[in-house]
């Protein structure tokens, strides 16, 4: 649970509502965006959840999708998650954690940011190489610590926030829900919601997995989608929505109006606390993919490899030498973006493979069954395809680049296969 609300909570919640305000000027639409991605998230969720039970591996979307389709199919997947799934959440939650701490300290220093940055993720990375209890423990300390910090601003704005925000439809509301505007933000959404998937990479290091993955999944995400919403509902209560319109740091905004200048610093400094989690939590589960990887294929065999504590040492070392290259080479939203398209793809492969798999094997045994099914397999797969479909047309920039990256991946295993791969595929 704490892995998987750690995943969820950063980037996205803490930065997403002044980019969604500037296109959807009212609080009926910007909950309603928050409510549907919950509901997205939790049904991709019970969907991920029975793929996990049945097939309790760590290595996430590689793994399933492996055994679903095609090595290659996995392959795809894994070189995603190595290259940009983990790799990007990684630097723009600590590129936001740095810009949260030099605007509260009040800092100008030439390319601290970056550097600020990229001590965090060394840090981290030192803490998560020591053991796989070490990383656990300090997972959930992080985590519970940010889930507090979320917790006391909600309260806080439920009782001093003094703006007149409606959060029921209004006139024009139906107009803002059905146009360009909302999917687009709607897209910033799933990615702060990206992570639910989380438990399911780390799922062969878990006592029990066939119980203990889907509760992970189930509970952490109903538990994120209460946060999230009503966390954007005060931040709305305690400013002006023109204020906080293009803000990167929505809630040191409203925390200006609950507390004056001085509070302000004060949550930016403990918002910045919180994306440590985040931080810790894609440093913990992306090496597994690479793990995973590298023992079904002997040219990235070196990746499989762990230390005496049994954390994957190489894998975890390489996420950190491709974080550090993003950190000085990419901006937050280009890494928003771009690498939440590309994902969209294997979630809804992903997602198909429920209904792929009761087809093809009804005997498998089945310790966690999706609930709603086919209603939430349905709805999953439907609303993700329109929100990628309009977003080739919206942002045909960032389909051409993960596409690009597809691709790349494609050819990689065209030539490092191994002899054989593939003929026992589902």
């Amino acid at each position: 649970m704490a892995l998987v609300a750690g995943n969820m909570i950063g980037t996205g919640v803490f930065g997403a509502l002044g980019y969604q305000v500037a296109g959807l000027p009212s609080g009926f639409a910007v909950v309603l965006l928050w409510l549907v991605g919950g509901v997205l998230a939790f049904c991709g969720a019970v969907n991920y959840a029975e793929l996990s039970a049945a097939m309790p591996r760590s290595g996430g979307e590689y793994t399933l999708l492996s055994g679903l389709y095609h090595p290659g199919v996995g392959f795809v997947s894994g070189w995603i998650s190595l290259t940009a799934g983990f790799p990007a959440p990684v630097a723009s939650a600590a590129l936001l954690f740095s810009s949260h701490v030099t605007a509260a300290l009040h800092l100008s220093w030439p390319m601290g940011e970056k550097f600020l940055a990229a001590g965090l993720v060394t840090l981290l990375t030192g803490a998560h190489l020591i053991s796989v209890r070490t990383s656990g423990r300090f997972q959930l300390v992080m985590t519970l610590a940010k889930v507090v910090l979320i917790g006391g601003l909600i309260a806080v704005g439920l009782v001093a926030g003094r703006q007149e925000v409606s959060f029921l439809p209004s006139a024009g509301d139906g107009k803002l829900v059905g146009s360009p505007a909302f999917v687009i933000s709607l897209f910033y959404v799933l990615f702060a919601y990206a992570g639910w998937n989380a438990a399911c990479y780390v799922a062969g290091e878990v006592e029990h997995p066939q119980r203990n993955v889907p509760r992970a999944l189930l509970i952490g995400t109903g538990l994120v989608m209460l946060l999230y919403t009503f966390l954007n509902a005060v931040m709305l209560k305690a400013a002006p929505i023109a204020e906080l319109a293009g803000r990167s740091d929505p809630a040191a905004v409203a925390a200006g109006h609950w507390f004056g200048p001085a509070g302000r610093t004060t949550v930016g400094l403990l918002v910045a606390a919180g994306l440590v989690s985040t931080v810790s939590a894609m440093t913990w589960a992306g090496p597994r993919v690479a793990q995973a990887m590298g023992r079904d294929h002997p040219v990235l065999g070196f990746l499989g490899k762990t230390n005496a504590s049994g954390v994957p040492q190489t894998a975890v070392l390489l996420q950190y030498g491709l974080v550090l290259l993003l950190i000085f080479s990419s901006t937050v939203e280009q890494l928003m973006v771009r690498t939440e398209f590309v994902l969209q793809v294997f979630l809804l492969l992903t997602v198909w493979g429920v209904i792929r798999l009761r087809r093809s094997d009804p005997l498998l045994e089945r310790p966690y069954r999706a609930w709603g099914y086919p209603f939430t397999t349905v709805l999953f797969l439907a609303a993700t395809g329109m929100v990628m479909g309009i977003m080739i047309f919206e942002r045909p920039a960032e389909a051409r680049w993960g596409a690009g990256l597809v691709l790349l991946g494609t050819l990689i295993y065209v030539f490092t296969r191994p002899p054989g791969a593939g003929k026992e595929n589902r």
